[in-house]
């Protein structure tokens, strides 16, 4: 069946490059296609990705790093944010809690070994990051972009003197929340509604985190700015953010191919692992870290599984949430979301793809 699936790929890439895309789409949609040509066609893509992100020398690849971190800083904040909150969280929050792992930390996780659950991914990662930000009970801590909270609840549980504010950009991510601390008995979070490319307080803090949100983000100068106004002086800032090793680009909608910044990421930025250093003006580096991409790819592999494994509990979710008319492209859209995620961090064995961490100073 594999050979097979591999003759279909290689018959259709000699039809016109958009017809085919065209074609593969509307197949798609009606859930046509086998996940391995999904997944040939998405590492066909990747190879394309990367022919046209790597230059000739070195001199070059540099001189366009540079020219897209200037770049930055003449853009707002964020952009089109409606629209990256709706492609992510318009699914209620009964689709994650049957996909994603128990924390329902909705970013990459770090399996210890070949043996671990999604579980002990989710929590290997939360404790890595209470290890590299070197967080201490009795710290107040800010979560920017906490999501479901899977962080902050971790922190508020195993630092109970910590108080732990997190700022999401979801009435129902606050609402589960606030539930958990309601079930877990736990006094000492705060959640906030608010988009971070506009809001701001006056409040500061001993640590603050951010995962997985910069790629949302795209002046990271006035990100980094807004962000270094509420640290104290002795503050850390640890930072997570998926990358590629080398160069930067944008998440644009320009052909029939960018599939996933039409229907996922709008408005998305991949960083390269060195970008914010670029970005220095209000914050200094302390550290910096680099986690294989293939963690990345076994944490969507365990999502994809769980979405498979409970479909008939999806079903009526995704019919509730984008009508019945649509429900079955939409179930294909997500499954092969979490293929692309996969096969994105999985690419030349995780080193092309993966995650950065970083922890600064204020200046």
């Amino acid at each position: 069946m594999a050979a097979e699936n591999g003759g279909i790929v290689d018959s259709i890439v000699h039809v016109p490059y958009g017809a085919t895309v065209r074609l593969m789409l509307a197949s798609l949609e009606r859930s046509l296609l086998p996940d391995a040509v999904v997944r040939r066609l998405i590492r066909l893509l990747l190879a394309s990705r990367l022919r046209s992100g790597y230059r000739p020398s070195a001199d070059v690849q540099l001189s366009d790093l540079l020219h897209f971190a200037h770049s930055l800083r003449e853009m707002p904040i964020a952009i089109q944010t409606e629209s990256a909150k709706s492609q992510h969280y318009e699914l209620p929050t009964s689709f994650f809690k049957l996909v994603l792992g128990q924390h329902l930390k909705y970013s990459c996780c770090l399996f210890p070994d070949k043996s671990s659950t999604l579980e002990d991914a989710e929590k290997a990662m939360l404790e890595l990051y209470c290890e590299r930000s070197q967080i201490q009970d009795g710290h107040s801590v800010l979560d920017v972009g906490c999501g479901w909270g899977s962080l902050s609840l971790y922190i508020a549980q195993k630092y109970p003197n910590c108080q732990v504010t997190g700022i999401c950009n979801s009435v129902t991510q606050k609402a589960h929340i606030e539930e958990q601390c309601r079930d877990n008995q736990l006094q000492n979070v705060e959640i906030i509604v608010a988009d971070i490319s506009t809001f701001d307080m006056e409040a500061t803090y001993d640590r603050i985190f951010s995962i997985e949100m910069f790629e949302h983000m795209k002046n990271y100068q006035e990100l980094l700015k807004k962000i270094s106004r509420w640290m104290k002086l002795e503050s850390l800032l640890f930072v997570h953010h998926f990358c590629h090793k080398t160069f930067a680009y944008h998440f644009e909608d320009v052909n029939d191919d960018d599939w996933i910044t039409r229907y996922f990421f709008t408005g998305g930025t991949m960083p390269s692992a060195n970008l914010l250093l670029y970005f220095q003006d209000n914050v200094s580096i302390v550290n910096h870290w680099l986690v294989n991409g293939k963690h990345y790819a076994q944490t969507s592999e365990e999502w994809l599984k769980r979405m498979d494994q409970k479909s008939s509990l999806i079903k009526p979710i995704m019919e509730s949430t984008y009508g019945e008319d649509s429900a079955v492209k939409w179930t294909v859209y997500w499954r092969t979301f979490f293929i692309a995620v996969a096969e994105l961090f999985g690419y030349n064995n995780g080193d092309e793809w993966l995650i950065a961490h970083f922890l600064f100073k204020k200046k």
